[in-house]
């Protein structure tokens, strides 16, 4: 199906090759007459019967609304555009739910696959790393994560979309995709102040997120500099009064943006000095190349003096990379993404947003994590409804025949079995095998359980466990 109105032709940044999958498609069953299923082969490709079970939430329903395209050949479950944790994280899920998401990466408008983490040095708040973890490698373990699972992943820009016309289209630098739904998680940039060394020192020094890096060693205990006058610089020089031992707020204007009851505690605060009428010009390092200060310069008389400073921290806000949505969804007056609270929901249905591209406020990658989780979520459940899912299986993974170990021996354990007794067993079989375990524990004293065990055997033994 070919879109007659004209797609968005702005460009946008947003990684391999796809994986094998086996694709089943769920289709209305024809009468019994007609219809004889052929058998179940993993290979095959089977229409799927809609089961009348509201739990049934894999196979689609017989019937779809008269506003939405029916399945059809070649045309995508979800395409999701975008790579850091909001995007991995949704293709994770998609992925998990069979509906082998298409994503596009990114490749050089965007800057570096995975989102602002590919330039932070160490994440220390993402729950799961007690001793943290560089920001590249939390992207790639993701990144692996969504690619074992079966997403279709493209390290490919962005070019051009249409969501007026269903299936939606989205054009790449080297594919055109036809999709029921898509997932935008572009994420937003940082503004920068383009220093003359601002590249040398990003992530040594300089940096857009006070909450994420403050509490770092580069920071801890030092003196550092927050650039802004708004809530948000006011905010994040608050927050590092926590961990430095001094801030300094430097102002370009003659008066503080932000809101009366910010600019008090501000003000109130003997950690922190502002510089009104004062820019950063650039920065200054010692003789082991590290960050030692800011040269600053007083805008209402050009004098320039050195701010000793280990930090600096850009509190001037962030800009949303949604060009190619401007004229299809609906946007903030900021440009973010405006969707529906508490959703992933956009203005248009079947469209949906993720992390930083519609969040405004918080800008964490945990948050951009769990957006991300919603919007595949939702993004499942809208291709139920409509009637439009199509399942992709992965292929079944055979089991590697391991040597067997002088322990193994000892305690008479043979993974190739099907049954198995023992803690032992039970260990082996969860770390080592990819099998389906079902785990028989009764215990001796129970009464239900003496009742129970029999039964149970006797359904393990007829289904052939």
């Amino acid at each position: 199906m070919v879109s007659k109105s004209p797609m968005a032709s702005t460009k946008i940044g947003l990684g391999l090759g796809p994986l094998p999958t086996h694709r089943v498609t769920s289709v209305a069953a024809p009468s019994s007459a007609a219809f004889s299923p052929p058998p179940h082969r993993l290979n095959s490709r089977r229409p799927l019967r809609a089961r009348p079970s509201p739990l049934a939430l894999r196979v689609a329903a017989s019937s779809s609304s008269s506003s939405v395209a029916s399945p059809g050949k070649g045309v995508e479950n979800v395409v999701i555009i975008g790579s850091g944790p909001a995007g991995y994280t949704a293709a994770i899920y998609a992925a998990r739910a069979n509906l082998k998401p298409v994503v596009f990466e990114g490749y050089q408008v965007g800057g570096v696959p995975g989102g602002q983490l590919m330039t932070t040095t160490e994440v220390e708040n993402f729950p799961g790393f007690p001793d943290g973890i560089s920001g590249p490698d939390l992207m790639d373990r993701m990144r692996r994560q969504a690619e074992r699972w079966g997403a279709e992943l493209h390290q490919e820009d962005v070019e051009a979309i249409d969501v007026k016309n269903s299936p939606f289209t989205v054009q790449s630098s080297e594919r055109k995709v036809k999709c029921h739904t898509v997932i935008f998680a572009t994420g937003a940039t940082a503004k920068r102040l383009k220093l003359p060394r601002e590249d040398e020192f990003w992530s040594r020094g300089i940096s857009a997120c006070a909450i994420c890096d403050g509490a770092s060693p580069l920071f801890k205990g030092q003196v550092l500099a927050v650039v802004g006058g708004g809530d948000t610089a006011t905010e994040e020089a608050l927050y590092l009064t926590k961990y430095a031992r001094h801030v300094h707020l430097l102002v370009r204007r003659e008066q503080l943006r932000a809101s009366k009851a910010m600019q008090d505690r501000v003000f109130d605060n003997p950690n922190v000095t502002v510089h009104f009428n004062t820019e950063a010009v650039d920065l200054v390092s010692n003789t082991k190349g590290q960050m030692s200060g800011i040269l600053i310069r007083k805008i209402d008389s050009g004098e320039e003096s050195k701010l000793e400073a280990k930090g600096l921290f850009y509190g001037i806000g962030h800009s949303p990379n949604t060009q190619l949505l401007i004229g299809q969804v609906e946007l903030d007056q900021s440009g973010y993404v405006h969707v529906q609270e508490g959703t992933a929901k956009t203005s248009v249905e079947g469209v949906f947003a993720a992390g930083d591209v519609q969040d405004h406020e918080w800008r964490q990658a945990i948050t951009a994590a769990g957006s991300g989780c919603i919007a595949a979520l939702s993004v499942e459940r809208y291709l139920v409804n409509n009637g439009l899912l199509v399942e992709f299986h992965q292929p079944k993974t055979e089991e590697v025949k391991k040597e067997l170990t002088d322990r193994d021996v000892q305690e008479g354990f043979d993974i190739s079995l099907t049954k198995h007794k023992g803690q032992y067993a039970l260990r082996k079989l969860y770390h080592e095998s990819p099998r389906l375990i079902c785990v028989l524990y009764t215990s001796p004293t129970c009464g239900p359980c003496r009742t129970l065990k029999p039964i149970l055997s006797k359904v393990c033994e007829k289904e052939g466990f």
